[in-house]
């Protein structure tokens, strides 16, 4: 009978570690899916600024350095990891390319600029859409990881706590904002 007992309850500790690993499993995915996320709408905002820099180009073409820093910045960028220092200074570049159309009348009235203009503002939203995603399945994990009794076995089972994205001082109040751009 103590045989029966102890296996008894062996099973419903293996159940219920089991259920923890699974559980915390599909929140480190929701994770890695905000990071995912993020990841491609930052690739998308890259792949719009150099049809950006060549609608401008046309239009501008003593603005050289506006639109050799503006490629810079994306190459820099788009290198490597994901660095918001690369990101804000990117941010930099762009706005400085956007704030062109007002020297250029003839650029501002562009069909094709003010579609660009118009897609890199949705990819902005998206992209802080897809932070405000990655920083409540962060919150998720990390609130699923620290209860009990999943904070008895979380760091045996090899999950650490995940960080949240964090944003650099150029960042901070304006990502969740809609480019500001007037023309």
């Amino acid at each position: 009978m103590t045989v029966f007992i102890i296996l008894a309850v062996i099973a419903v500790l293996a159940i219920i570690v089991i259920g923890i690993y699974n559980r915390l499993v599909g929140l480190r995915q929701n994770v890695n899916q905000g990071v995912a996320d993020i990841d491609a709408q930052l690739r998308q905002r890259h792949d719009l600024i150099p049809n950006l820099v060549k609608t401008v180009q046309g239009y501008a073409a003593h603005e050289k350095e506006t639109l050799d820093s503006v490629i810079a910045a994306r190459n820099q960028a788009a290198e490597g990891s994901v660095s918001s220092n690369d990101e804000a200074q990117l941010r930099v570049a762009l706005d400085k390319l956007l704030a062109l159309g007002e020297a250029y009348p003839d650029l501002k009235a562009s069909t094709n600029f003010q579609e660009l203009q118009r897609e890199l503002a949705d990819v902005e939203d998206k992209l802080a859409a897809a932070r405000r995603a990655l920083n409540a399945a962060v919150s998720r994990f990390n609130t699923a990881r620290e209860s009990f009794p999943a904070i008895l076995f979380a760091g045996a089972l090899g999950f650490e706590q995940a960080d949240f994205h964090k944003l650099d001082d150029s960042e901070k109040g304006v990502v969740d904002q809609v480019p500001d751009v007037q023309f």
